[in-house]
């Protein structure tokens, strides 16, 4: 297939390709790897760190057909076949202070990533516990936080009680909105991303960057960091499961993540 003619799916992981056991179904896996035989082009597109985003990777096999995998919400994206960085964005260092501070007055959740490692700035809870347990990584406490920002960081995450998270995400909005993406992925994971870092920035860079079309695009998502890369795509589809909002910026609307919608996704527009 002429790589112009290349359909390219593009899938949030949670709540989307995973059911709710955070599994890829037989079914849906079925049908992620036919297209991938025909010469379809699949990328992941997770707020996962990379090492969360890899045992998948490695189910549908992206390596062997040339897929993606675009990480921490689009600030960073890696040719599976070769593990080269296509595309990255990092924080600016002089912002990681205040952002530490803000966490210890108001006791939240921070951590980073580093390698295979989630680096844990404050104090841990049961949000911080679930990002460790879903991406597979080990939660490593550190004395001192800023002793540990001098490599390139692609995000930070903070974590609260959903009712407290929506008032802390106004204060960081009000505080750094000039300077950063901010933004809640879950009701209480609120992502701190360099600037016009969204998964439909990152994506158009690495369209144009691998010769590959916006108008083949088909972009799958049920949560919050979605709706850009919905609103984008030449057919953005929203799970039956999706946040409202997310439903409402989409042009089609699919069964749920238990309901194998991506493989409805896949009849309806691909095959």
């Amino acid at each position: 297939m002429d790589k112009n003619d290349s359909k390219v799916l593009v899938l949030d992981i949670d709540g989307t390709l995973t059911n709710s056991k955070k599994e890829i179904t037989e079914n849906t896996k079925k049908g992620i790897m036919e297209i991938q035989k025909r010469g379809h082009i699949v990328i992941l597109a997770s707020g996962r760190p990379t090492p969360g985003m890899k045992k998948f990777a490695a189910e549908l096999e992206l390596e062997k057909y040339g897929g993606y995998l675009l990480s921490f919400n689009g600030g960073r994206i890696i040719n599976a076949a070769t593990g080269e960085i296509v595309f990255q964005k990092t924080l600016p260092q002089n912002l990681i202070p205040g952002i530490y501070h803000f966490a210890k007055e108001q006791d939240l959740g921070l951590v980073t990533y580093l390698g295979e490692t989630i680096i844990l700035g404050t104090r841990s809870d049961e949000y911080v516990e679930l990002e460790a347990r879903i991406n597979g990584m080990e939660i490593r406490k550190v004395d001192n936080f800023l002793d540990y920002y001098e490599y390139d960081l692609n995000k930070c995450l903070m974590t609260a009680p959903p009712e407290k998270a929506a008032i802390y995400e106004k204060m960081l909005q009000e505080k750094y909105g000039d300077l950063l993406s901010i933004y809640r992925s879950e009701p209480f994971f609120i992502e701190i991303m360099p600037k016009n870092v969204d998964k439909a920035t990152s994506l158009d860079r690495m369209l144009s960057t691998v010769g590959l079309n916006r108008e083949n695009t088909i972009c799958v998502g049920d949560g919050f960091n979605d709706m850009t890369m919905i609103q984008y795509a030449a057919i953005g589809v929203a799970m039956a499961n999706a946040q409202e909002p997310v439903k409402a910026a989409a042009d089609f609307i699919t069964k749920s993540n238990d309901e194998d919608g991506i493989v409805t996704v896949i009849d309806k527009f691909i095959l």
